[in-house]
């Protein structure tokens, strides 16, 4: 093989003497590293593999197989069979969420994706505008629009693939100009802002006439999301309509028919069997589904039942049979049918326990063939409902990663719109769901496992419980219930994502977060508080969420709580709070008295991590956001002396990436991670300045990250569980190192490994999540090499030796045979065999298996 100028990794299943001196922990890093050096590190998909919230979907007429899905958070999915499988499509051009997207029907190779989402969740990411497909998804162009952040939809004209439309909401936040419908005429390369409300209200949807495509209906919606709150609705919220393709349009709100007052978020089609026929779906003091049978001349309310639509601002879509103008359907709680004109429907529940849908597509020329985008993914029917597939694509949305001590170790977190989740960050089965296992938590929350029994872990979210999975056992750990009450009434106020933490001192102790602290030191059967209200608790924001119109009442939006805890590994009862309201409390003594250390960050700070540094009992990391402040501005600083002075260390990330995570490598002082809203980062010199550690990572929001066994874990919002196996090399890292001929990285320790099967064999010789064994990185400065790496024992005797040929198949072929030699005498060697006989005998392939 020839080795190109590069780091390059073996695999060994072996036991490795090291024969170097320890990495020291007092060794300091350089500023930089040269990217090249660190080329083998590659990041690892471990699963889950179940979807997460979809929100943007599509079909081919031309290849009944062929669906995009956009997911929030993981880019586009695609699939070619189906559904049976999905790829990601985007990975290597763009991520994050998809709002909007739209096929060209006569060419579906031409596709239109606009990012960013219209589904204002407080966990809802930005966009960062149009991009284009000219080759079914093979590669991306950048159309532009970046400031428009939100995209509900994209339309493209039937028959002229330059002609396309974008609704855009804008920012979530706050004001912004780049809102409303835009238009290209010529492929993307220039916009028109063509539909313009306020700098406050953007377009939340937009329709064609499929038979006329001249004609438009576009609403808009006066909406803006804060942490404490979302207000939807007002003078901005209203219904357009153009006849000549947008250049001229007309508020047709206030026809007869429609409500007088307040509009919210309003949801719009057209009937493709019958274009005359308009209907929306309305937030307004009379809200339901409204009728036109004259194209929006005058409207009629048909539906005012709250099932078909509570939480408006999160489902007020409404998608019309393309055969029959009386059948029409609501994606909601789940998916409503109605084939009486929108009078009585009846729930078409897809496969499986699946809720809260939001977007269909169904195919024009087949009203059996649709595909629906909800919390767990996008399915697809082709008998109008009955039937739908399943979704095994990791797209899950996590908000935090815990890891666990069994071997190999395991990885935990709360997906959103799903459950609490662990599963083996090693495995031969690296697609089999069945090796995960539910440790407790709703789709919030945190997890915390035992550190001396991995098989009990902590979980909030749904509840606080502690679970036992040796036992099969849970138990409810809640430490007070208190009857509901307004929230400036509510004694303890809990976080969507409330904190838990073990003691690194004193497994039996645990914290809990609420707006107060609370400890058990017997496991959670009985709590105490040790501390006062840790959070600003400005009254302004002890509301309920929600209005003028519809309040929202899921709890998400609760406010003034503790966001981040963490006790020092080095001086017990050093503890941490960080509130997301923007305090950080210290206590030195257990919990006697508390300090307001925080820096100068402004109020409305949300607190995600705290890290208390390994190698100083007053040293720590802190990574802060302000994102729903409508401040996308990196937030990360370090104190060494108890958070009586903090150092923001956020050179070298992009000014617009916002934080959310910062950690400390447990054996390198120094080396420290980030997570931001696209990926992760490395600092090699304590803060001072960060480079990118995306590799082959999506861009992804990265909300946690855990540093365990050697190994990086991360938790994506949107692509599941990654892994960076083995982290040696950022240790090790110099910054002289490429100009070196060159360098061989002191390996980790390795483990011995139990043979137990040939597809174990096969998944080693292959790469494909290889199982545990040693990683030996090393750098070459000029390629074409003939290298030779020779593994000696503590004797200084070989034990093995690799290598590099010339590039050929049967130079392949007999470096494949000599390692599955290797490894069947390892495993031979491990049943007791010595006899130099088997030992020296070739390697044979064995015949296949019989079906």
């Amino acid at each position: 093989m020839s080795i190109a100028p590069t780091a390059r990794r073996l695999v060994l299943a072996l036991a490795l003497a090291a024969t170097l001196a320890p990495l020291g922990s007092a060794q300091t890093g350089p500023a930089s590293v040269d990217t090249s050096a660190l080329a083998a590190l590659k990041w690892r998909n471990i699963g889950p593999f179940r979807a997460g919230r979809s929100v943007a979907v599509g079909g081919s007429v031309l290849r009944p197989n062929e669906y995009y899905a956009g997911t929030t958070g993981g880019g586009v999915m695609k699939t070619t069979n189906g559904g049976a499988t999905w790829e990601p499509v985007t990975d290597k051009f763009f991520g994050g969420t998809v709002g909007g997207l739209a096929i060209y029907q006569p060419n579906p190779d031409i596709v239109y994706v606009g990012t960013g989402e219209s589904t204002l969740r407080g966990n809802s990411s930005y966009g960062d505008g149009v991009y284009k497909t000219t080759d079914a998804g093979a590669t991306w162009t950048f159309l532009g629009l970046k400031e428009t952040r939100q995209i509900a939809r994209v339309i493209v004209h039937p028959w002229n693939p330059d002609l396309v439309y974008v609704a855009a909401l804008g920012r979530a936040n706050g004001p912004n100009p780049e809102r409303g419908v835009f238009r290209s005429k010529d492929g993307g390369k220039t916009w028109d802002k063509i539909l313009f409300r306020s700098d406050s209200a953007g377009a939340t949807d937009l329709v064609m006439d499929p038979s006329n495509p001249a004609v438009l209906y576009a609403a808009t919606w006066q909406v803006v999301r804060k942490p404490w709150d979302i207000v939807s609705g007002g003078p901005g919220s209203a219904i357009y309509k153009t006849m000549d393709g947008g250049d001229h349009w007309t508020d047709i709100s206030r026809n007869p028919g429609l409500p007088n007052g307040t509009l919210g978020n309003i949801g719009l089609a057209v009937s493709p069997a019958n274009p005359r026929i308009v209907w929306a779906m309305i937030e307004a003091d009379s809200s339901g589904l409204y009728r036109s049978g004259d194209g929006g001349s005058n409207w009629r309310r048909i539906n005012k039942k709250q099932n078909i639509h509570w939480r408006p601002f999160y489902f007020s879509r409404v998608f019309a049979d393309p055969a029959d103008s009386n059948t029409i359907y609501l994606p909601n709680g789940t998916i409503f049918r109605s084939t009486d004109g929108g009078q009585r429907f009846t729930e078409v529940r897809p496969y499986g326990d699946l809720w809260d849908s939001h977007v269909l597509w169904i195919a024009p020329d087949n009203r059996d063939r649709m595909i629906v985008g909800a919390d767990q993914g996008a399915r697809i029917s082709v008998n109008r409902g009955a039937n739908w597939s399943t979704t095994g694509y990791p797209t899950g949305q996590f908000y935090h990663i815990a890891t666990t001590n069994h071997f190999p170790y395991r990885v935990c977190g709360s997906q959103q719109d799903n459950s609490g989740s662990c599963g083996p960050s090693r495995s031969d089965g690296m697609f089999d769901i069945t090796q995960w296992y539910y440790p407790g938590g709703g789709e919030a929350g945190m997890i915390a496992p035992d550190p001396t029994n991995p098989d009990i872990s902590y979980s909030t979210g749904g509840g606080n419980a502690r679970h036992d999975r040796g036992r099969d056992h849970f138990a409810s750990i809640d430490p007070s219930w208190e009857p509901p009450a307004l929230p400036k009434d509510t004694k303890h106020r809990w976080n969507w994502t409330s904190p838990i933490a073990v003691s690194p001192h004193d497994p039996r102790t645990v914290y809990l977060g609420s707006n107060f602290l609370w400890r058990t030191t017997d496991r959670g059967t009985t709590w105490s508080i040790i501390s006062p209200d840790l959070t600003r608790h400005d009254p302004k924001t002890l509301i309920v969420a929600g209005g003028p119109i519809t309040k929202e009442t899921t709890g998400a939006e609760t406010y003034a709580t503790i966001f981040a805890i963490a006790e020092s590994p080095v001086a017990k009862g050093v503890i941490w709070a960080g509130s997301d309201d923007g305090m950080v409390q210290l206590t030195r003594d257990g919990g006697a008295r508390w300090t307001a250390v925080q820096p100068s960050f402004g109020e409305f700070t949300r607190v995600s991590i705290i890290e208390p540094s390994r190698f100083s009992a007053g040293k720590a990391y802190l990574a802060a956001n302000r994102n729903m402040m409508d401040d996308y501005a990196p937030y990360l600083y370090k104190t060494s002396d108890y958070g009586k002075t903090w150092t923001k260390i956020t050179e070298g990330i992009p000014a617009d990436e916002f934080t959310r995570v910062i950690r400390e490598d447990p054996e390198r002082a120094g080396l420290l991670y980030a997570g931001t809203e696209r990926g992760v980062w490395v600092s090699f010199d304590d803060g001072a300045h960060w480079q990118s550690l995306r590799r082959n990572l999506p861009p992804v929001p990265v909300h946690d990250l855990a540093v365990k066994d050697g190994d990086l874990a991360i938790a994506t919002h949107g692509r599941a569980f990654w892994i960076m196996d083995d982290v040696s090399p950022l240790r090790q890292a110099a910054a002289d190192l490429t100009l070196k001929s060159v360098h061989l990285f002191q390996p980790r320790d390795g483990y011995r490994i139990n043979w137990y099967g040939r597809a174990l064999i096969e998944h080693l010789l292959t790469g494909d999540n290889p199982p545990s064994g040693v990683f030996i990185y090393y750098w070459l400065k000029e390629k074409n090499q003939d290298l030779t790496l020779e593994i000696v024992d503590q004797g200084g005797r070989v034990v093995d030796s690799y290598r590099s040929a010339p590039d050929s198949a049967a130079a392949a072929d007999s470096l494949r045979l000599e390692d599955k030699k290797r490894i069947r005498n390892d495993s031979l060697r491990a049943a007791g065999v010595t006899d130099s006989t088997q030992l020296a005998a070739p390697y044979v392939e064995p015949p296949p298996e019989e079906e």
